[in-house]
């Protein structure tokens, strides 16, 4: 996979002509991802909580890309069925078509142990996430078939594999994650062109990190823009015949 990664990386117009909905734009890793699509000839879709980083990051973009950019900033902590529906409403209207989802935000919690894990705390992460990821591609799922070759990619984590201790929430979130889109890919397969992925970004030098390792020297981790390449691949077309996997942003 790594010469297919290279190549995406290398093709200047990879995804021109796509539209593309992520999600937790406003920081981290999302943020990087919508820099790396949009430079890449994406039109995007941002949401993240903070408008105040929606306004940031869509004027970097619209100062270095030719990108259209449509951002909308929507708390997924408090966010209700009705107002997926009116994001996808927005979308629809804009752009028609949707092409690519990528779920991306997500919250740490607490480094608990589960006998001592708030139940609020755990049920808010649960809802960001792995409802948002959930009701996003739900109702998404009918602008994407009306794409040629779409993709949707949830942003998992070594702790949705293997369970350990004080990770609580964050890690039964990812592990339903890995599950979702499991369950998702088979249920598209045969009946769609969507694409359903999951990518684990490993250790990256981002505030989420640093709040889940205090002690740990955040510069030995790569930056967020040096795993874009994943990313950027399972989203063109060059990554048509792949789906159902979890796959590694870092070895891949």
């Amino acid at each position: 996979m790594i010469e297919e990664i290279s190549t995406a990386i290398d093709r200047e117009n990879l995804l021109k002509g796509k539209t593309v909905v992520i999600t937790g734009a406003g920081s981290g890793i999302g943020k990087e991802i919508a820099r790396s699509f949009s430079n890449k000839g994406a039109d995007l879709i941002l949401l993240s909580k903070s408008t105040e980083k929606l306004n940031m990051i869509y004027d970097e973009i619209i100062a270095n890309s030719s990108a259209r950019v449509l951002i909308q900033a929507i708390d997924f902590e408090s966010a209700e069925e009705k107002d997926y529906e009116n994001l996808v409403k927005a979308a629809k209207e804009k752009f028609g078509k949707i092409d690519g989802l990528v779920n991306n935000a997500g919250i740490l919690g607490q480094k608990k142990s589960l006998e001592q894990y708030d139940y609020k705390i755990w049920k808010n992460v649960l809802k960001v996430n792995l409802d948002a990821g959930f009701l996003l591609t739900k109702n998404f799922i009918p602008l994407l078939k009306q794409a040629d070759k779409s993709s949707v990619i949830f942003t998992s984590s070594g702790v949705g594999r293997t369970g350990r201790a004080y990770w609580g929430a964050y890690s039964v979130s990812k592990f339903a994650t890995e599950a979702m889109v499991q369950i998702l890919s088979d249920e598209l397969e045969k009946t769609s062109t969507i694409r359903v992925n999951c990518i684990n970004p490993g250790a990256v030098r981002t505030k989420m990190r640093e709040m889940a390792y205090p002690a740990e020297n955040p510069e030995r981790n790569p930056l967020p823009a040096d795993i874009m390449g994943l990313y950027l691949y399972l989203m063109s077309d060059l990554s048509q015949k792949i789906t159902g996997q979890s796959i590694d942003a870092q070895g891949s």
